[in-house]
């Protein structure tokens, strides 16, 4: 089978990509080993940021560090038999992540960010989804005054591009989210930022919309890709699918494949779990909660209230190790009346993280008709559909809606 483009991954990033190129009447094939929206884009917390300016770094705090080396936050785990792998990353998310480094990224997420939600909506309106989105923003917690001051950058920064946000007493919360409990300090609502009930659902109604205008999926593995002539062609379950430019939006799967074109990137893993409950006496929240400092979500979603943990490091592959959740539970219980498990065990997930926090988009390096779109870290479902239009308004030779520079993969040289 020929066809325009393929595009290897299905999760939100690689799913919006391919839908973009197929409203400007690309031919496009999907692939991936799995079915859509089945893999990260399954189990994050189904929010849209509009605020993410600050990225996820390493604290300057030495309290904190301590406790992290000892491997004491329930924010952050790591195997200890990997930490001699992960050291080198981490040196250089520290140093990407110093006042200079959170100005820089601030100013490029934020070309992200404005058009994030704008896109999403545009695309859930043609994908008859709408319904699942939820326009309650999201509220920050904080459990001292120590934690609300270390977000001073975030609201500095929110302030200076022009993202609405809302600082609230314990009264002001209560009145928001009767049913937490009274053990928190203040919070901040920001209200721009949109949820959905089901991230996977809007994935997959991004999948059939792409199908709907004449785009196929198919299963295979985006390992078998290989050059012949000019054209990149891809094994599948339906056969070889061949075309003239390939789309790489594989996540953290990325660097299995770029590592044979000479391509490698800083990449990190961050693994993350999630599990769902109920709800007890009836208690109800109407939106996302982050409990800042212990590193979890807690959102309202179609199966139950889903808790998303922080970060874990680990091999990307090793055997899942839900320690987090199991730290976590009983602070969330203290938080809001979780009742019971819903799920028979927790979910795993992967993100891809590399170290100035920003993602790649744009050519390949050196690999031509090879294009790249990954490393959103915590935001790829925020940004899956923003990055598939530049995507697609690159490849197809329009002008981009946002200047690809920051998220060029020359940033990181060529090996």
């Amino acid at each position: 089978m020929t066809t325009d483009v393929i595009v290897l991954g299905a999760g939100m990033v690689g799913t919006s990509a391919a839908l973009q190129l197929a409203e400007r009447g690309r031919r496009v094939t999907l692939v991936d080993r799995r079915g859509i929206g089945e893999e990260t884009s399954f189990g994050n917390a189904g929010v849209i940021e509009r605020e993410g300016l600050v990225p996820v770094g390493i604290p300057r705090d030495l309290v904190r560090l301590f406790r992290y080396a000892l491997n004491l936050a329930p924010e952050v785990n790591y195997h200890p038999s990997f930490l001699p792998k992960i050291a080198p990353w981490l040196w250089r998310l520290f140093e990407a992540t110093d006042r200079a480094g959170i100005e820089a990224y601030a100013r490029a997420i934020d070309t992200l960010g404005r058009f994030a939600i704008p896109e999403h909506r545009r695309l859930a309106a043609t994908a008859g989804v709408s319904d699942q989105f939820r326009e309650t923003g999201w509220v920050r917690v904080y459990r001292t005054a120590s934690g609300l001051a270390r977000d001073a950058d975030l609201h500095e920064l929110a302030t200076r591009f022009g993202i609405e946000y809302r600082r609230l007493d314990p009264e002001a919360l209560r009145a928001l989210e009767p049913d937490l409990k009274p053990v928190l300090h203040a919070g901040v609502l920001w209200p721009e930022t949109q949820t959905v009930a089901w991230p996977e659902a809007v994935t997959k109604a991004y999948g059939e919309r792409f199908q709907a205008l004449g785009g196929t999926f198919a299963r295979g593995d985006a390992r078998s890709l290989r050059r012949v002539g000019e054209t990149w062609v891809v094994s599948t379950e339906a056969g070889e699918v061949a075309a003239p430019t390939v789309v790489v939006a594989l996540g953290p799967w990325s660097n299995d494949l770029l590592d044979r074109f000479r391509l490698s990137f800083p990449f990190a893993v961050k693994r993350g779990y999630h599990m769902h409950f109920g709800a007890l006496r009836g208690a109800r929240l109407s939106r996302p909660i982050v409990d800042v400092e212990r590193g979890y979500c807690l959102t309202p979603m179609a199966r139950g209230l889903r808790l998303t943990t922080g970060v874990e490091f680990a091999d990307r592959d090793a055997d899942p190790t839900p320690r987090q959740l199991e730290q976590l539970k009983p602070i969330a219980r203290g938080l809001f009346p979780l009742g019971a498990e819903l799920d028979p065990e927790p979910w795993l997930g992967r993100r891809p993280a590399l170290p100035d926090a920003l993602p790649i988009i744009g050519p390949a390096p050196g690999v031509p008709d090879m294009w790249l779109d990954f490393g959103h870290g915590h935001l790829g479902f925020t940004q899956g559909p923003i990055s598939g239009r530049l995507i697609a308004e690159a490849i197809t030779g329009e002008p981009t809606l946002v200047d690809l520079t920051p998220f060029r993969a020359e940033r990181f040289g060529r090996r």
